[in-house]
């Protein structure tokens, strides 16, 4: 009984840390959300060919609003 109980819980543990680590990660990558009229969205990532344009354009917009 012991047994079983603290192997649920080592397994819920590594759940936690693992989903943990994994959302930090995507919390850095950095991405354009592009939203349409339609309510259609697409979202391009560091590295596609469309965002290589946006991402750098986007962070000077952030930075003169944060700035002004």
């Amino acid at each position: 009984m012991r047994r079983s109980s603290a192997l649920l819980f080592g397994i819920l543990v590594g759940l936690f840390i693992g989903a943990a680590f994994i959302r930090r990660r995507a919390a850095h990558a950095e991405r354009a959300d592009l939203y349409f009229e339609d309510g259609s969205m697409l979202s391009l990532s560091n590295g596609s060919p469309g965002a290589e344009s946006l991402i750098p354009l986007a962070r000077q917009i952030i930075g003169q609003a944060r700035s002004g």
